[in-house]
This record gives structure tokens, C-alpha cells and sequence, in this order.
């Protein structure tokens, strides 16, 4: 796998996770209490022996430089590197990305300055864990110009895929990107050639991209180059090579899901503590996850009932109820408080004993979920101060609303808390 460069597509604005994008780029939004949606990719990458990695990002890109910065540090005696290409004006390119192929086409003159074969793109906010290598190795054994990785799915979720349609021999034969109606009616294939039996190939009749693509170097560089105006590898690259270029499919058959919108991360995040099995794990000796060293100290539990949760590094929770919940590095949970279905974020940094003590005349300003307060069905971001008797239930029912002003959005009925927002005593959502 040294012949292969990694490159991850850190996305746009992200506006499908606002508000948690608000102030930070997507690949890093926080993930199951300690990781950053970051960590997935790279980390599939390092376990699949690829260690030469570089990140296209463009919006609010401070805390990811300084989360990679802090995490990704090679040896000095080896070839490895995971390095933040921003987006850059240049006498060539004056504008910023204007979409997944062209962030790689702005940067195409510096990946050719390594001495690869082939090189791999991926994408900054899926969860799943793959070991490339075996995807690259089939790319060569099929002698592919582009191999795609791809996953059976059903209809409800299929408009929102790049689907196609194979050959006997794996070849990619037609491909749409997210068709709807009749045109998502054509695209039904029988998928039980991917190995599915009879009654998983009725339930999932679309072959859908996972967009993980792997590249020959030289193709990528003729298809950059010779359609300059296509911008878009799912929409306008990939299906407009699939006349001339051999396109294989790879079929991928562990979990994978794409968390790009607000529900899809609560539910991933909330799924990791379902029992007795859930359907991705982080216990995995051969195949980690990394993420940021913090050197934090053991949570502290006193006299709190928790069920069906995951609690992140320094937490300190005090008489309290967790149920069916996660609960990022540094949360706070003070005495009388209901915390059900929900995701903490933590916070960045403690506050003193003295800090908190001086605010006795004012509770809502100290960080955490304040006393006798209940959180249920939501997503706290960092640094949220939330405070006593606090109901943030969204007993009404609302889909959608936005409140920035008062510190929250609603997403798909999810109450999301803006991140060092604060959110006043005895307030009800």
C-alpha cells in the first residue's frame, strides 16, 4: 500500500449538520464522546497500511488543523503524512472548490509529485470500518481504471445514493447519480449476484456508491484535465467515464452509513450503545480508531444510575439518570438531572472548583446540564451551559425551527443546542 495516496473530501459548508458546523469544519464534528468524524477515514487508512494522506477542506477549518496537528504525527524515518490542503487562490484556479473533483484537480499538481500508483478517495463523514487494502487489491487483480465500493440498499434510502448497474464480471454498465421516480425505477438490478439471497435482494434491489473510489493515477489525471468544467466526481466524472474506462464495483458488506445529516449522526451516535451488540464497535485491537491523546483523568460517577450509555473520558456526574445516551470527554451532570436518548458533546476545558463556587448566584453560566434539569432526544454541543430545572423536550412536536437566539435549532424533531450557548434556569424547549 505505499504505492497508494489517500484522499479524504472534507466536504463544504456542511449546511446538511448546521448548527453543528457552525463553527467548525464537518470532518470535525465530534463522534461517540471522544472522536472527530476525521478519525474514521484516516484511521481505515493507517490500519490498511496507507500513510500518506491529505484532507481537502475549505469552510471553518481552524479546529480541524489543530485536531490533525495534534493527533498524526509520523516518524521522522518514514514516508507518512496526514496533511490539510486548504482551499487556495492561484493564478490557475481563482475560485475555491467548486465541488468534489475540482478540490482534487486544484491540488493535482502536488499529488503528482509523489511516486504513487493509484490514488484513493474517500469521504470525511461516513462511520465504518474497511480495510482498503483488499479494495485496492481488487482494483489491480480486475485491472480497473476506477474501481467504486459499493453497498446493496433499499428504496427508501436509494435517491439519495449514486446508484448503478453491473455486468456479470463486477463491470459498472450505467450509473445515476440520486435519480428520482421513474428513473429510480430503472435503476433496480437483482443483487443477489452481489451474494445476497433471495429475501435480502428483494429488500435492497439498488447497488449504491459509498463514494470511495480508487483511481489510477494517470486516469484520474486525463479525466481532471480533459473535462475541466466537470466539477463533481459522483454527478459528472465517474458516469461520464463509464463508456471508455473500465469502472469495477467492489462490494463492501459490513456496516456503513452515511452520517451527513443531523438525524442520520444522532442515530448513528445513539446506535453504539444498543445491546448487547451494536452495529459498530470501537473495541477493536487489530483495527483502532485513533483520535487526539487528551490525558484526561477517569470519569467520576457519584451515586448516578446509568443505563445503555457511553461515557467519554473526565466526565463528572453526580446523582443523576442516563439512559440509552453518550456522553462526550468533560461532561457535567449535576445532581436531580435526566439525561434520556441524547448526545453530550462535553466540553473543551474544566472549570475550577473557585469558577463554579463564584457562580452560585448565577448556576446557568457553569458549564454542563444543570441540577434537577432533563434532557431527552437531543444533541448538546460543546461548552453548552445548560441550567436548573431546565426541559428540553420538544414536547410539541416540532420538525424544524430555528432559535439561534435563544441558543437551539430543531432538526428532524432532534432539539440541537448550539455550541457555548447558554440556555437560562427553569427554560423549557
Amino acid at each position: 500500500m505505499k504505492r497508494v495516496l489517500g484522499i479524504i473530501l472534507g466536504g463544504g459548508a456542511g449546511t446538511r449538520l448546521y448548527p453543528l458546523t457552525k463553527l467548525r469544519a464537518k470532518p470535525a464534528v465530534p463522534l461517540a464522546g471522544k472522536y472527530r468524524l476525521i478519525d474514521i477515514p484516516v484511521s481505515n487508512c493507517i490500519n490498511s497500511g496507507i500513510e500518506q494522506i491529505y484532507i481537502l477542506t475549505q469552510y471553518n477549518s481552524a479546529s480541524l488543523n489543530r485536531h490533525i496537528g495534534r493527533t498524526y504525527n509520523f516518524s521522522s524515518f518514514t514516508d507518512g503524512f496526514v496533511e490539510i490542503l486548504a482551499a487556495q487562490q492561484t493564478s490557475d484556479s481563482p475560485g475555491w472548490f467548486q465541488g468534489t473533483a475540482d478540490a482534487v484537480r486544484q491540488y493535482i499538481w502536488l499529488m503528482n509529485e509523489l511516486d504513487v500508483d493509484e490514488y484513493l478517495i474517500l469521504s470525511g463523514d461516513h462511520l465504518y470500518r474497511m480495510d482498503y487494502s483488499q479494495f485496492v487489491e481488487r482494483h489491480r487483480e480486475t485491472n480497473a481504471d476506477i474501481t467504486l465500493s459499493v453497498v446493496p440498499i433499499d428504496e427508501q434510502r436509494a435517491s439519495d445514493f449514486g446508484l448503478m448497474k453491473i455486468d456479470d464480471s463486477g463491470r459498472v454498465i450505467d450509473f445515476s447519480e440520486k435519480p428520482k421516480g421513474d428513473a429510480l425505477k430503472a435503476m433496480q438490478v437483482d443483487t443477489s449476484t452481489l451474494g445476497l439471497d433471495a429475501a435480502q435482494a428483494k429488500q435492497k434491489p439498488y447497488i449504491a456508491s459509498m463514494g470511495i473510489y480508487v483511481f489510477k493515477r494517470e486516469v484520474l489525471k486525463t479525466l481532471l484535465t480533459e473535462a475541466p468544467d466537470q466539477t463533481d466526481f459522483g454527478k459528472e466524472i465517474i458516469p461520464g467515464a463509464a463508456k471508455d474506462y473500465n469502472i469495477q464495483a467492489y462490494l463492501f458488506d459490513g456496516y456503513w452509513e452515511d452520517i451527513g445529516t443531523i438525524q442520520a449522526f444522532y442515530e448513528a451516535n445513539l446506535a453504539l450503545t444498543q445491546q448487547p451488540k451494536p452495529p459498530f464497535s470501537f473495541y477493536n485491537e487489530d483495527a483502532p480508531i485513533y483520535t487526539r491523546p487528551r490525558y484526561l483523568p477517569p470519569s467520576k460517577l457519584l451515586d448516578c444510575q446509568i443505563t445503555e450509555s457511553l461515557v467519554g473520558d473526565g466526565c463528572i456526574l453526580k446523582e443523576c439518570r442516563v439512559d440509552r445516551s453518550v456522553l462526550g470527554v468533560r461532561s457535567r451532570i449535576s445532581a436531580g438531572a435526566v439525561v434520556e436518548d441524547s448526545l453530550l458533546m462535553g466540553s473543551d476545558f474544566y472549570q475550577s472548583f473557585s469558577e463554579r463556587q463564584g457562580e452560585a448566584s448565577a448556576p446557568s453560566m457553569a458549564l454542563g446540564i444543570g441540577e434537577n434539569s432533563t434532557v431527552r432526544r437531543a444533541i448538546v454541543d460543546k461548552n453548552a451551559r445548560i441550567g436548573k430545572n431546565v426541559k428540553i423536550l420538544n414536547k410539541e412536536n416540532i420538525e424544524e425551527a430555528d432559535r439561534e437566539e435563544l441558543g437551539f435549532y430543531i432538526r428532524s424533531g432532534i432539539v440541537v443546542v448550539l455550541k457555548n450557548a447558554t440556555i437560562p434556569d427553569n427554560f423549557v424547549i
